[in-house]
């Protein structure tokens, strides 16, 4: 059995990163969150590469964070800021800026960071028994204000507020209801699911991908459309560009 951290494979135009820690349901510590954002510069580098799956080894995609380090940090300002800014957002500002298509693959239990890995994922598809939740007020703490924004643009103010002020674990029905899951099924055919959607994903025009990905990053950060204008066409000319609208012409799969 490899070692616990995060894991990256590559399967042709797939690659697979997994939360791999099952004796803490995948509870990610700092080496991990290090770990996430090394490895996602990694796979920005393979050109093969055309869609990322995020997955927790065994049954749970991730618990949340290791509280077994938390008394070697979390009481110190300085070091508890470090922890936040430095490394929890380093590994997922890493993910947001992925230019791949990003699908999260949820098992288990989805809390704290778990929640927030998948709200950097673009497609978030989870078996019918997962459960979400951030339920770090009993713990006596907040979520740090990069970490609840995320949160609250990806699933929503009300589930955010849910889940922070009352501690709340939500059903996979009920986040598919409220718009943070794209699909639930049986746990038996969740990875056969999102295999199946990443093979699709991985079938269509990568720049296209990348340009709707930068497209809606600048977006949601607020940035206005009209501020995109001046360079969203330079693709004109562009060789997938052509090659899609040939290939629909043509009545062929397009070859990209």
């Amino acid at each position: 059995m490899p070692a616990d951290g995060l894991h990256l494979a590559i399967d042709g135009a797939t690659a697979r990163l997994t939360i791999r820690r099952p004796a803490k349901f995948n509870a990610m510590s700092r080496a991990m969150w290090r770990e996430l954002a090394e490895a996602v510069a990694d796979l920005a580098t393979r050109a093969e590469v055309r869609v990322l799956v995020v997955a927790g080894e065994g049954a749970h995609f991730c618990a949340g964070g290791d509280i077994a380090e938390y008394p070697g940090f979390r009481f110190d300002e300085a070091s508890l800021r470090d922890f936040h800014e430095r490394e929890v957002w380093g590994g997922l500002s890493a993910l947001l800026a992925c230019d791949k298509p990003v699908i999260a693959q949820i098992d288990g239990h989805c809390m704290g960071a778990g929640v927030e890995i998948a709200s950097c994922c673009d497609i978030r598809v989870a078996s019918a028994s997962a459960r979400f939740g951030a339920p770090i007020a009993r713990l006596g703490f907040p979520m740090a204000p990069r970490e609840a924004e995320l949160v609250a643009r990806e699933a929503g103010l009300a589930t955010a507020r849910e889940m922070l002020l009352q501690a709340a674990v939500l059903d996979a029905p009920t986040m598919l209801a409220r718009g943070f899951l794209h699909a639930v099924v049986p746990e038996a055919a969740l990875a056969d699911e999102v295999l199946t959607r990443a093979r699709r994903m991985a079938e269509l025009s990568p720049e296209a991908a990348r340009l709707n990905k930068q497209t809606l990053r600048a977006l949601a950060a607020g940035i206005s459309a009209d501020a995109l204008v001046d360079r969203a066409y330079e693709y004109a000319g562009h060789a997938e560009h052509r090659e899609g609208i040939a290939a629909f012409l043509d009545k062929r799969t397009p070859a990209f």
